[in-house]
């Protein structure tokens, strides 16, 4: 969950000083943004889905909008490659239909009408044999807004720090556990899932109607959807599924599950873990922070010891506080989690590198933040590891930056990891 950075004057500009780039090879560039943002009455795109929850978000809705990448003279270029999918996946049946594009969208979930939870780009198609039957392909590469991006460079860059072995986990030669608490559309744990072969990723999500929006109307795996009991809740894909999502959907695991539940009945032991995880009136729970939860306890053990690394989206990049500590007025409606970002941090750092483990020894590890580029948004991060061994802020910084080009080669990821990372680095204490 996200807020735009700035007045719209700000923006225009951010916009503009975009614009003059030669060549944008990013899908999800911040200059798109104007395509997806839409007006407050949504008259530039249209409602695909629209139901009230009753796990607190109010209103849950999807937005579609037309997207102008890519341009339609590249999509018999994926026709051809959605019909040797096919064949692949179902052989002897490549007669059965030519797939045709109808086109690109940008599918944005809603909460309570206003808030902009979550933003993805789907591909809409159908074969020749069944044109009555539209499906949607969620585009796995495609990370629309900045905050995705700031939180996968960060985290990726803080553990090839600790010296793990991430192109082994690329190559899928290693498994690499990762936890994502909040879904939304879905976009980041797919991200991670098409470009770690070796990721094994569990994602949960306390609102249903989340869940059956990002697979219903943003193109999300249906095949990674699991039972109470831990199955699958669909037993075998479809071949339009498989088609899709061969090689990719089988380590995807998302549980309809409060979090602290969740991690109070695991016992699994992550190298990392992202946390976006707001409510419909744009709060970050307490129980998901406060320093004596159970949650935040049971989260330390559930961490790698020597690269554990902990992801948190919060709002927002800046504290600007009155002389006595409290919130300007004008400001309580803008930023609303910018009087709890320091006790967030103090909280994770304090539980997750501060404390000795369940075993006794005494953890060690760091705690920093960075803002994050066009919105109001901070990424807090926590790692267990010792790798980077240093307490002194640049050197800390020099040496996340220097292997945040290691990961963009590695991930032949199609947006500088720096940016994300330099921006407001604040070391924690």
């Amino acid at each position: 969950m996200w807020r735009r950075a700035g007045w719209s004057s700000g923006w225009n500009l951010r916009r503009l000083s975009t614009a003059v780039r030669r060549r944008i090879e990013d899908e999800g560039d911040w200059f798109y943004s104007s395509e997806w943002w839409g007006t407050e009455s949504d008259g530039d795109g249209h409602t695909v889905l629209r139901s009230t929850s009753d796990k607190g978000n109010g209103v849950v809705s999807v937005i579609a909008y037309p997207s102008s990448r890519p341009s339609e003279v590249y999509w018999p270029t994926m026709e051809k490659w959605l019909q040797k999918r096919y064949a692949e996946t179902n052989p002897g049946e490549e007669h059965k239909g030519r797939f045709n594009i109808l086109g690109y969208q940008w599918r944005v979930l809603r909460f309570n009408g206003v808030t902009r939870q979550s933003t993805v780009k789907v591909l809409a198609a159908y074969t020749d044999s069944e044109a009555g039957s539209v499906f949607l392909m969620q585009q796995p590469h495609c990370l629309a807004v900045p905050y995705l991006k700031s939180m996968a460079s960060v985290g990726l860059a803080t553990m090839a720090s600790c010296n793990y072995d991430l192109k082994s986990a690329v190559d899928g030669k290693k498994k690499m556990e990762v936890l994502c608490i909040g879904h939304g559309g879905g976009s980041l744990p797919l991200f991670l899932a098409s470009k770690i072969k070796g990721a094994q990723i569990h994602i949960v999500e306390i609102d249903p109607l989340v869940i059956s929006a990002s697979v219903q109307a943003m193109g999300f795996p249906a095949f990674s959807v699991m039972t109470p009991s831990g199955n699958r809740a669909v037993s075998k894909p479809n071949s339009i599924d498989e088609l899709l999502w061969k090689g990719t959907h089988e380590r995807l695991y998302l549980h309809e599950s409060d979090a602290e539940k969740f991690i109070l009945n695991n016992t699994n032991l992550y190298d990392m873990i992202f946390i976006d995880a707001y409510d419909g009136e744009d709060i970050f729970p307490r129980a998901l922070w406060d320093p004596d939860s159970p949650f935040l306890k049971a989260l330390s053990n559930q961490l790698h010891p020597e690269h554990g690394t902990v992801v948190v989206n919060l709002h927002s990049d800046s504290e600007l506080l009155n002389p006595d500590g409290s919130v300007p007025s004008v400001l309580e409606q803008i930023l609303p989690m910018g009087k709890y970002v320091s006790q967030v941090g103090r909280a994770y750092k304090d539980v997750l590198v501060g404390n000795t483990s369940s075993s006794g020894e005494k953890k060690s590890g760091l705690g920093f933040t960075v803002s994050v580029p066009w919105v109001c948004n901070t990424s807090l991060v926590v790692c267990q590891g010792s790798g980077i061994g240093n307490s002194n802020r640049d050197i800390i910084l020099d040496n996340i930056a220097s292997k945040s080009i290691g990961v963009e080669h590695i991930l032949n990821l199609p947006f500088s990891c720096l940016q994300y990372i330099k921006r407001g680095f604040i070391l924690l204490d």
